[in-house]
């Protein structure tokens, strides 16, 4: 076989967000932590997310996640999530899918009812509980790391919309969190891709008029990440609500978003809207959820902040084994505007 570089790959999606785990292939990973690890690749094997996740082996809908040896003696495993244009240090959907995968695969041994883990993400480590019924993980709750707000009701200038009003909190990513229903939304399937380009224009916008330093991680993005909201509300005596959160370079998180999901608790917590220990219901544009609980209230370098809990449950969808032609002319795969949207002009007036 001329194939070179050759990855097994396992699909999975949590509640509909595409989430790839690359379980052999990659060798040996510089570094002493997971964001060790996650630096070396973005800066010297960056080929790889390319490869995966650009045309023609990869698609803009999805992101893949190379699990590695954790360092760290409490962990049993590691792992870096790549995205379409980023590697975040942490993601929910896909810390959900890695510990589908790990246990369904029998990567790692699976105990029923509850199989307890934890793993090493670029974040830090994430303590897991995963519900494990006939070989199948039912339901994975992880213990993100602190969440907190940078900005309430910050104004920011927006073309084509004029001043929106945004909230911005850190739940694992940077979030600009704006009301939905204030930009002319309502969240159906339907708004999809003008959600995708207003949540762009904003997303830049905040990028350059709001600051977003974490305490701590200074390195860390700032914003990069836009979502929507709707306001909260209490149905049966549960705490819900909708979002979308808009991934660049421009397409809808198809679930409700475990960062985005923390980084609202955050906000929402600081509205004194939730108390810790009550379950937030939080359902995507698809209407698939996530349940988040705050577990507890700590600060991060100083800032008050919680800790929030992620409950979702992932699917895995086929296996295969990714590899590259030495003929092939798209050895890092390419681009396209018409699914990875450029810099967005206004699509309506103010």
């Amino acid at each position: 076989m001329r194939f070179g570089n050759m990855v097994d790959v396992v699909g999975c999606h949590a509640e509909g967000e595409i989430g790839n785990v690359v379980v052999g292939g990659i060798g040996n990973v510089p570094g002493e932590t997971m964001l060790d690890k996650r630096n070396y690749l973005q800066d010297h094997r960056d080929d790889l997310r390319q490869r995966l996740l650009h045309e023609p082996r990869g698609n803009v809908v999805r992101s893949v996640n190379v699990v590695l040896p954790s360092n760290n003696p409490a962990a049993a495993m590691g792992y870096v999530v790549m995205e379409s244009t980023e590697y975040p240090v942490m993601s929910g959907s896909n810390t959900i899918c890695v510990a589908t995968v790990l246990l369904e695969t029998g990567m790692l041994p699976m105990t029923e009812p509850v199989t307890k883990l934890i793993l090493e993400s670029p974040a830090g480590l994430i303590a897991l509980d995963c519900e494990c019924r006939d070989g199948k993980v039912t339901s994975v709750r992880f213990v993100n790391q602190p969440a907190f707000v940078y900005h309430l009701d910050a104004a920011v200038e927006v073309p084509g919309y004029g001043t929106v009003t945004a909230d911005v909190a850190w739940g694992g990513m940077t979030y600009v969190l704006v009301d939905a229903a204030s930009v002319g939304f309502t969240l159906d399937p339907s708004e999809a891709r003008d959600l995708c380009v207003a949540g762009q224009l904003i997303k830049e916008a905040a990028a350059e008029q709001l600051s977003a330093v974490h305490p701590v991680h200074p390195e860390f993005p700032g914003i990069t990440q836009t979502e929507f909201t709707t306001p909260v509300q209490r149905v049966d005596g549960v705490l819900t609500a909708r979002n979308a959160v808009i991934v660049s370079p421009g397409r809808i998180d198809r679930s409700a978003c475990g960062t985005g999901t923390s980084a609202r608790l955050a906000v929402i917590h600081a509205r004194e809207q939730i108390k810790p220990g009550e379950h937030f219901v939080h359902r995507s544009i698809l209407d698939t959820q996530f349940d988040g609980v705050i577990e507890s209230i700590t600060s991060v370098g100083g800032v008050p902040a919680i800790v929030p809990s992620i409950a979702g449950q992932a699917w895995i969808t086929d296996f295969s084994k990714v590899g590259l032609d030495p003929s092939d002319p798209f050895p890092t795969g390419f681009t396209l505007s018409d699914t990875w949207m450029g810099p967005q002009t206004p699509s309506r007036g103010t």
